[in-house]
């Protein structure tokens, strides 16, 4: 085998208790892009997911021994906007194990905080080289080479180069992404063959619990796919198009490398077509701007309605990007839930972080308008940006009250690596998370980044009392009710009774 490509479980820490029933298990969408990549070019590859199958260290170090790969591929991508740095968790963990159990092949690492921090991940003991952006050209290289001495000529990676006693770290130059023009060519697809169960490999990934309207039934079969990669914009506290970079110096941050790519719409047509054939039901639209370029998603929307996929879909949209028009098409396609980035209820708050991007827009009436096409809203908050204080935060929770949405994501600012804000952070020296599992948004060791008036102990608090706030609030328990029954209600107040335990607080 060329290549084995790895998903490590680092779950227990990064959600605790959540993890065991209410957090989602997605597919490893990366690692499924890459093997087809690969495959595509006569590699041969194989997937394993040790968060899916919830492995143990013993039993996923046992696994890739026996898989006998020339590579193994740690591909650390997720849910969240920060799984590639919570991901490293585990990936390190099960990286160590595997050297001291002696795996000889070498270990490669790709994803979201490898691209932000190449040399900080290189430097562990346990990895071998890093793949740097979203490493699709670098791989194919990688794996017609002898992975030793020829690893100087090959663009887009990090590799250790020993000299005596002492490994060198070095970073070759840059390789491109995969352009537009190529899209179709050199990602052609998802590997989802390669996935555990191949009965029904679908099963063992379960939705959100709001996607699947608050009832555990409906969460598997569960799939994500993309159907563009990237953003245009660039918000501080947004890391998303670190995967972009096509640059080594240690200033860039995902500003540097917005924009977007797109697949074909026949291109996503074939892989849903795929999916409804292998009985999912519940789909994620994982693009980071889906309801953005209509000469893209109006396609797509159309083969929805036409072929009849029957799909529960959720997509992503800006607040200032939502055209009425075509929500009642969003609808018929099978799109019941939007999730909008409101991040804060105070407008100075808002612009300073997003750079002043966000049109002045009424959000109230975006809202409504919404809900007049019988869409749900998933709408999403941040406490704690650098001009946060009380009264602003609770400006934002009382918005997020006022709305009432059908979910609401609540988080603690993070300057996540990659983004603006973390290079702002460490130029002005504020104080950074000094662990993987203090990135973790809902971890015990969370650690968010305080503000000018407020300390990180205080606005994790608040959060964790928003978030406590909201779900226990008599209205948005009856809108629940009224929308989805009385036994989603339940699951919610179930939900409510698991506390967060937060070290910062004193737990």
């Amino acid at each position: 085998m060329d290549a084995l490509f790895v998903t490590p479980d680092s779950s227990a820490k990064a959600y605790q208790d959540l993890a065991k029933t209410f957090s989602a298990i997605e597919p490893p969408t990366w690692s499924l892009l890459l093997a087809e990549s690969c495959r595509a070019k006569g590699f041969e590859v194989a997937i394993l997911d040790s968060d899916a199958e919830r492995l143990s260290l013993a039993a996923a170090v046992k696994r890739v021994q026996d898989a006998k790969p020339r590579v193994v591929v740690m591909v650390l991508y997720g849910q969240n906007p920060n799984s590639g740095t919570t991901s490293m968790i585990g990936a390190i963990e099960l990286a160590a194990a595997l050297k001291a159990a002696g795996l000889a092949a070498p270990i490669c690492f790709v994803g979201s905080h490898t691209s932000a921090l190449p040399r900080e991940v290189l430097a562990y003991p346990c990895v071998d080289i890093v793949l740097l952006n979203e490493g699709v050209y670098a791989l194919h290289n990688l794996l017609r080479s002898n992975l030793k001495d020829d690893l100087r000529t090959i663009k887009g990676i990090g590799y250790k180069r020993s000299s005596g006693p002492i490994s060198e770290l070095v970073l070759n130059p840059p390789e491109q992404v995969v352009p537009q023009a190529r899209m179709d060519i050199d990602l052609p697809g998802y590997a989802w063959d390669l996935l555990p169960y191949r009965e029904r490999p679908l099963d063992l990934y379960r939705a959100h619990f709001w996607h699947a309207e608050f009832n555990h039934d409906k969460r598997t079969p569960f799939a994500a796919i993309y159907t563009s990669l990237g953003c245009q914009f660039a918000c501080n506290f947004c890391m998303i198009n670190i995967v972009n970079r096509v640059d080594n110096d240690d200033a860039i941050n995902a500003s540097h490398s917005r924009g977007m790519r797109f697949w074909s719409p026949q291109w996503v047509a074939r892989e849903m077509r795929k999916l409804a054939d292998m009985g999912v039901k519940t789909l994620r639209i994982s693009d980071e701007m889906f309801f953005l370029n209509r000469k893209y998603y109006l396609p797509i929307l159309d083969d929805c309605i036409q072929s009849g996929y029957g799909f529960n879909m959720w997509t992503y949209s800006r607040i200032d990007t939502v055209r009425a028009n075509v929500l009642d098409k969003f609808k018929q396609a099978g799109v019941n839930w939007l999730a909008l980035g409101i991040e804060a209820g105070n407008q100075s708050v808002r612009q300073e972080v997003s750079k002043g991007t966000f049109q002045e827009i009424n959000i109230r009436d975006v809202c409504k308008t919404i809900r007049d096409s019988d869409i749900n809203i998933i709408s999403n908050y941040i406490f704690g940006f650098p001009e946060d204080n009380y009264d602003t935060m609770q400006e934002t929770l009382n918005l997020a009250l006022e709305l009432n949405t059908e979910m609401a994501n609540m988080y603690p600012c993070q300057a996540l690596p990659g983004s603006p804000l973390y290079h702002t952070a460490r130029e002005n020296g504020w104080a950074l998370p000094d662990s993987f599992e203090a990135f973790a948004f809902l971890s015990y060791e969370s650690a968010p980044m305080r503000t000018k008036y407020l300390s990180a102990a205080e606005v994790l608090k608040f959060r964790d009392e928003a978030w406590q706030t909201y779900f226990r609030n008599p209205a948005f328990l009856s809108l629940i009710e009224r929308k989805f029954g009385a036994t989603e209600r339940n699951n919610i107040e179930q939900m409510s009774e698991i506390r967060l335990k937060r070290k910062l607080l004193g737990d």
